[in-house]
């Protein structure tokens, strides 16, 4: 505002200045002769005077310019100034506004990310919630399948069977088991387990690949509970169908046959050479009795016990043990329906008849009615997968009876010595058994007392081998020899692969070997014979592995050996 006054004071002084000058201007000079030189310096220093007096007016004019060019340019920076000052404001106020603005939008955000962050809140707390319960679940779920064991195996087989004068005969078999046990608590174990298997035939679990492609029957093999408490953990009772509880071979009871019933076992062990002693009672169901015709009005079943000890001498270890067992209505075996053997066929017993003389076809799978001198083509007939080669007898009714009671007397001593060779132990089972129950005298091939012979009751024999297969590349290699009497033991449940349950002589050579921790290679070479074929239902007249062509011609004669090949893999889980 100072700076106007100033411009307008200039402008007002400016025209005065003007007129000032002009009015100075010298007068006309006096006619020329008339003129003194006084005056005429007069007038020069009058001129003089004035010509100064313009210069300062001049002067003058020059700074009242640059002081009013100053001015001006001051206002007109004064303006500029005003005008980026009056931009800076309006500047200021939108960015003001958007500032506002961005507050606005940027105080809805707060508000929305506090709500979404209130809502993950919740959300959090709800999958917390429901991560806890499913770690529950989870948590319990482990606990209860931590109680429980898996286990099972798949086995492949071919096998293959020659003897002099019978044809050869060749298959390929396999084998599947799985099994589950759990602890059901701290004093209870229960299990069960499924296997594949004609139902027909208790003795074994292998399916032949045969049938045109058929499915494989698979069936329950096991399913026990075993009381075991902690507070006495020398006390085991089990019942159902369950694995072996007692030390036995396979002269007594096939591998693959789980027994079913009860069994009591204490078991105390102990410090010193004798490291522990284990006593257990022995209850066997195999037969229900129903009142079927031909079937025994009272159940079958067989009970006992064995008394046992585990004896440690330095690097020997020895396991004596002897097993008593008494078989009740045995005769149940002989009487089996449709059902039990699997048969294929039927028939029907005419009156006061003694065999069915027609055959009807049947949906069964199993080995049906065992072959024998006087035994049952058609259900019920005699049950033994391998051959019955008991002696047998029927009565004035027609029913057959085993000639023979049985009652196993059964000494066992397994051995294992450590020769320094970790991997390669050596092991050593004997056994002996007694019949107390059999016939004084066996039957000839027609059914006729041989008084000249004495009781077939004994079962005796050994199995040697070298090394193992617990650990990855261990092998064992072995050999094993048995003399089997004809009543020695019940034929139905004898070993099934090698060449009769009874009245044999039979040799196994094998070897195994882990190929991995789960693989095992397997070869097995049964070589058996019948050992006296004057007895009646021995093997050599009723062969079981080619139909019922006789290996020998007539009653006496020795029969060539059989060689049944056996090679396997398994793989084990």
């Amino acid at each position: 505002m100072k700076a106007l006054l100033t411009v307008s004071l200039l402008l007002v002084t400016l025209p005065g200045l003007a007129q000032t000058a002009a009015k100075a201007k010298p007068k006309p000079a006096a006619k020329q002769g008339t003129v003194s030189a006084q005056e005429v310096q007069a007038l020069r220093d009058a001129l003089a005077a004035q010509q100064r007096q313009m210069e300062q007016q001049n002067h003058q004019m020059d700074q009242l310019r640059s002081q009013l060019q100053q001015l001006l340019d001051s206002a007109q920076q004064a303006s500029s100034a005003a005008q980026l000052a009056q931009g800076s404001v309006e500047q200021a106020q939108t960015t003001a506004t958007q500032a506002q603005q961005s507050a606005a939008e940027a105080q809805r955000l707060a508000d929305q990310a506090s709500s979404n962050a209130v809502e993950a809140k919740t959300a959090l707390a709800l999958v917390k919630t429901k991560s806890q319960e499913e770690d529950k679940k989870l948590s319990a779920l482990q606990d209860i399948l931590g109680r429980f064991r898996f286990s099972g195996d798949v086995r492949v087989r071919f096998e293959n069977y020659n003897q002099t004068g019978v044809p050869d005969r060749n298959r390929a078999r396999i084998r599947v088991r799985f099994g589950i046990e759990g602890k059901l608590n701290d004093d209870f174990i229960g299990g069960l387990a499924l296997a594949t298997g004609s139902q027909g035939d208790p003795t074994t679990t292998n399916e032949t690949l045969t049938n045109f492609f058929d499915r494989k029957t698979i069936a329950l093999d096991r399913g026990y509970i075993t009381y075991n408490p902690t507070a006495h953990r020398w006390l085991s009772l089990t019942g159902g169908k369950f694995a072996y509880t007692w030390q036995r071979t396979s002269q007594t009871f096939d591998p693959d046959i789980n027994p079913e019933g009860f069994n009591q076992k204490f078991s105390f062990d102990l410090e010193g050479p004798v490291r522990n002693v284990t006593a257990q009672a022995i209850e066997l169901l195999y037969n229900e009795a129903n009142g079927k015709p031909g079937i025994p009005s009272q159940d079958s079943y067989a009970v006992g016990g064995q008394v046992s000890a585990r004896l440690q001498f330095g690097p020997w270890t020895a396991t004596p043990s002897i097993l008593s067992l008494k078989w009740n209505r045995p005769d149940a075996i002989l009487a089996a329906s449709a059902f039990a053997t699997g048969a294929t066929i039927t028939g029907f017993l005419p009156s006061g008849g003694t065999k069915p003389t027609t055959g009807i076809p049947i949906g069964g799978e199993g080995p049906g009615c065992s072959k024998g001198n006087n035994l049952p083509s058609f259900p019920p007939c005699a049950i033994a997968a391998n051959g019955m080669t008991n002696a047998t007898f029927v009565d004035a009714k027609g029913v057959v009876h085993f000639a023979s009671g049985f009652n196993y007397v059964d000494f066992i001593l397994s051995n294992q010595i450590k020769d320094g060779l970790a991997r390669l132990p050596i092991n050593l089972q004997l056994e002996y058994l007694v019949n107390p129950d059999a016939a004084a005298h066996p039957l000839d091939s027609k059914g006729n007392v041989i008084a000249s012979l004495g009781s077939q009751n004994k079962e005796y024999g050994f199995d040697l081998s070298l090394g193992q297969t617990k650990n990855k590349n261990d092998v064992q290699f072995g050999y094993a020899w048995y003399r089997v009497g004809q009543d020695a033991v019940i034929a139905s449940f004898a070993e099934s692969d090698q060449r009769a349950p009874t009245n044999i002589l039979q040799n196994k050579f094998y070897a195994q070997w882990k190929v991995r921790a789960n693989t095992q290679a397997a070869f097995t070479w049964w070589r058996g014979r019948a050992l006296n074929t004057n007895l009646e239902n021995n093997v050599a007249l009723f062969n079981n592995y080619n139909g019922s062509v006789p290996t020998i011609k007539t009653p006496g004669q020795q029969e060539p050996y059989l060689n049944r090949l056996q090679f396997d893999l398994i793989y084990a889980f």
